[in-house]
């Protein structure tokens, strides 16, 4: 999240383990950041989804259906049904 925040980019999350991120030493711009909600609206509002973690509690058919563009870094896309161009391998 910072590399992407530091290129200029407007960062959100959402992970439903961490609904609100804590504070700490290393990561202290990012304290109070709350996780957006899991819905079509807010998921699609983004250009660009990074999966930087593969949660077996995350519905990765719906996130084809609402994300333009996904980059997989842990391969949650395996298996999932999507539009060619649509997930990038990361």
């Amino acid at each position: 999240m910072e590399m992407l925040k530091e290129r200029g980019a407007d960062v959100s999350y959402y992970d439903p383990f961490v609904p609100v991120v804590k504070p700490t030493r290393e990561h202290s711009r990012w304290a109070g950041t709350r996780s957006i909600n899991w819905k079509r609206e807010a998921v699609a509002a983004f250009d660009v989804v990074v999966i930087a973690t593969n949660h077996r509690t995350i519905n990765y058919e719906e996130l084809a259906t609402w994300a333009p563009c996904i980059v997989d870094t842990r391969n949650a896309m395996a298996g999932i049904a999507t539009q060619n161009g649509q997930v990038w391998k990361a």
